[in-house]
């Protein structure tokens, strides 16, 4: 209860501007906590890439682990047509998916880390201007007249810095942590999307997807070109 009287009268000498400055606070706090959170469980239990090979080449449907290249694998298994060509798609939009979650937040948290100095000068201005408008009214020997207006001017503006450089050094943590695992993301995609075209379709699923399951990049058959099995695969008989 202590504690929490000294803050309310911390609180009430800055004035009204460390109500909005306490909310900024909040979330600021509130949002690079559930990142650090968040971005710690993506690179703890995450299996290794040869596992993730080992899954794919081995035909396997579930996954264990939440870690990043765990989440693309199990969403990839459980979306995956077994054409190649569409494959790869499917991978890539698991991937847009799993990169826009590595960025939430952090936009947010870059504008409250540049508000709160900005509130804390706005603070030292409104002190400022309330210790003018005392030393107009009373003259400089009026010590505790002046006194309210000094103490929101630098209550104000240490509260400010106070949420802002620690504030300023947690996100640029969290976005090389961010751009870390995004490096990480696009060199798993393009690991797995080779083995994923290096697959097979069957001449049945071939001619059932209108062969979409054809990777002409890797060397497979065009529109047009005579399949293994003798079949000549055209687009409008198909």
């Amino acid at each position: 209860m202590e504690v929490l009287r000294r803050t309310l009268e911390y609180l009430q000498q800055g004035g009204w501007i460390m109500v909005p400055l306490a909310v900024a606070s909040l979330v600021l706090w509130t949002l690079m906590l559930e990142r650090l959170s968040f971005l710690r469980s993506l690179r703890r239990g995450d299996i290794t890439i040869d596992e993730v090979i080992t899954l794919l080449r081995s035909g396997a449907v579930c996954v264990e682990g939440n870690g990043l290249r765990a989440r693309l694998v199990r969403n990839f298994l459980a979306r995956r047509s077994g054409f190649p060509r569409l494959d790869v798609d499917i991978l890539r939009q698991c991937a847009m998916r799993e990169r826009a979650g590595l960025s939430s937040f952090l936009a947010i948290i870059g504008v409250l880390v540049s508000v709160a100095p900005l509130l804390g000068l706005l603070g030292t201005v409104l002190g400022m201007i309330e210790t003018f408008q005392v030393i107009s009214l009373f003259g400089t020997g009026n010590a505790n007249a002046m006194a309210g207006g000094i103490s929101v001017a630098l209550i104000t503006t240490e509260a400010g810095l106070l949420v802002a450089v620690p504030g300023l050094l947690l996100s640029g943590m969290l976005l090389q942590r961010s751009s870390r695992l995004a490096t990480q993301l696009e060199e798993d995609v393009m690991i797995i999307s080779r083995i994923v075209r290096r697959s097979s379709c069957t001449l049945t699923d071939r001619l059932r997807s209108e062969n979409a399951c054809i990777d002409q990049r890797e060397g497979g058959l065009a529109i047009g070109e005579i399949a293994p099995a003798g079949v000549y695969i055209e687009s409008e008989a198909l």
